[in-house]
């Protein structure tokens, strides 16, 4: 694989391969995510779907920026790997006492042929150019029957300013996440929507001033939002959500799309 340990503990790869992320967002999502109602609840959400649904070793976590999520899977005893191209994601990972980094892109990552058990991708696909491609590759990369779990931005009638500077390609519907899940050769166990108090206030503050020509906010004003307000009442529909999440339901409604799908055949 062409990859030397470095001093800092984390594995580098020799690789170039350009990314539709912007520069500076991992230290702009690791400034909000210990405080952020969103990161907070997509994890618990995220942590549901893997007691639902387990993995048989290793979770290998695919553009995995500043550990977050990898940090919550690894505290309930799984070991994680989190393989990210930013290397001020791997530095913050790092500082949350994740040992296993490598600092590349799926495809500068070179895993062998069927010998991941399990891989997640979280707000990552949507980045992608060529969706089916990333998505056949960790087909390729994973074992038979493992599982991939991810999570991306859903409502295409959300789109704003807000997802061209993020560097996305497209939002989700559950069925285009399905469908595209299922031509890559998996079988969804469960696609669902999260966030379902959010596509209103969403639209409001970003699709519809992008729609008459406003610019995203700058970043920093981004933290206000992620702070809930009627906290009770929120926790209420987040436990709402977990619970039927918990129970394979899936929510019908929300800003995200989160779905856990299986090995099957060949790609």
């Amino acid at each position: 694989m062409g990859i030397r340990r470095d001093p800092d503990g984390i594995w580098r790869q020799r690789g170039t391969e350009v990314i539709s992320y912007p520069a500076h967002a991992n230290d702009a999502c690791f400034a909000l995510e210990d405080t952020s109602f969103w990161f907070a609840h997509r994890n618990a959400c995220l942590l549901a779907m893997l007691r639902r649904f387990p993995t048989r070793g290793p979770f290998f976590d695919i553009g995995g920026g500043n550990g977050f999520v990898a940090a919550a899977i690894q505290s309930h005893g799984v070991p994680v790997v989190v393989v990210e191209p930013g290397v001020d994601g791997l530095r913050h990972a790092h500082s949350r006492g994740l040992p296993n980094l490598l600092h590349a892109t799926l495809n500068e990552a070179q895993f062998h042929d069927a010998t991941l058990p399990a891989v997640g991708c979280f707000d990552v696909l949507e980045h992608i150019a060529d969706e089916q491609a990333f998505l056949r590759a960790i087909h390729q990369c994973l074992t038979p029957g493992g599982r991939l779990y991810l999570t991306v931005p859903a409502g295409r009638w959300l789109w704003s300013d807000d997802d061209v500077q993020s560097g996305h390609f497209r939002r989700y519907t559950r069925a285009s996440l399905r469908r595209a899940l299922e031509h890559a050769g998996f079988r969804p166990l469960l696609v669902s929507k999260l966030f379902s108090p959010l596509p209103l206030p969403l639209f409001l503050c970003r699709s519809l001033p992008s729609g008459f020509g406003r610019r995203r906010l700058p970043a920093q004003s981004y933290s206000g939002l992620h702070r809930a307000r009627g906290r009770s009442l929120m926790d209420r529909v987040w436990q709402w959500e977990l619970s039927r999440l918990t129970r394979g339901l899936g929510v019908p409604c929300g800003t995200s799309c989160l779905a856990v799908a299986e090995k099957t055949g060949n790609a």
